[in-house]
């Protein structure tokens, strides 16, 4: 029993390998790499990033992992590749009391940027000037759902008792005041959009999406985020080749 209560109260040794920057060594461009980053980091744990250099796998990384690109992890020694199941898994092993759960409350908080990523790619990858203002208003569609979800008071924010209707949510994140998975999942999507399709499409998400501008002004004000985004110009070079010049 005494030993079971020990390794219990022992830190777990977790290693988390990401892509490389093209420098070979800073955070590369990787939505999930950033995803996987922001929930250790959450959790309160002690974990040690690795960058893999994706141009030229050290021989070590081929030993461990072979044929898997990062994101990927070692807990305990015990090799994780599968990115889903890593999320799954840590959310059971790294539980309360000790560590926080990162679940969001609402199912909408996950859903409701769920097409946001595929509707710029569609309009960053498009070569064709007549489809690029239908690509963009599709685009804006989906930031247009996301701001009305994040402007819409979540039932906690509504007090029945008070005469005083909320009409406007002051939350800071999808799906309440703390980050959650929703907010790991979107929020490394949205850096990459607002960087890329300023550079390659000069397309600047509208100022009167409030609750989007207050969503991202709160999430830069996080280490958990801000410190784990790639430099602006990673996504750039990132996406130098995917942004289809308009003809």
């Amino acid at each position: 029993m005494a030993s079971l209560r020990h390794s219990l109260s022992k830190e777990p040794e977790i290693e988390l390998f990401v892509k490389a920057g093209f420098d070979g060594q800073n955070i590369g461009n990787c939505p999930f790499c950033q995803r996987l980053f922001m929930e250790l980091w959450l959790k309160g744990v002690k974990f040690n990033v690795t960058t893999v250099d994706m141009t030229r796998k050290p021989e070590e990384l081929k030993d461990l992992a072979p044929g898997t690109n990062p994101p990927f992890l070692v807990f305990n020694k015990e090799l994780k590749t599968d990115f889903i199941k890593i999320e799954e898994f840590l959310e059971q092993t790294l539980a309360p009391p000790r560590y926080p759960h990162l679940s969001p409350k609402y199912k909408e908080s996950f859903d409701v940027g769920s097409d946001i990523f595929a509707k710029f790619s569609a309009y960053i990858k498009n070569p064709h000037k007549e489809a690029n203002k239908n690509l963009e208003k599709a685009l804006l569609r989906e930031f247009q759902r996301l701001d009305n979800y994040l402007n819409a008071p979540l039932p906690e924010e509504i007090d029945q008792d008070s005469v005083e209707e909320v009409q406007i949510s002051k939350r800071k994140f999808l799906d309440g005041n703390q980050l959650t998975l929703a907010d790991c999942n979107l929020l490394p999507k949205l850096h990459i959009i607002k960087i890329a399709a300023k550079k390659y499409r000069d397309f600047e998400i509208p100022e009167e999406m409030t609750g989007v501008w207050r969503y991202l002004h709160n999430a830069y004000a996080r280490d958990e985020f801000s410190h784990t985004c790639p430099a602006d110009e990673e996504i750039e070079r990132t996406y130098a080749s995917v942004a289809k010049k308009m003809s």
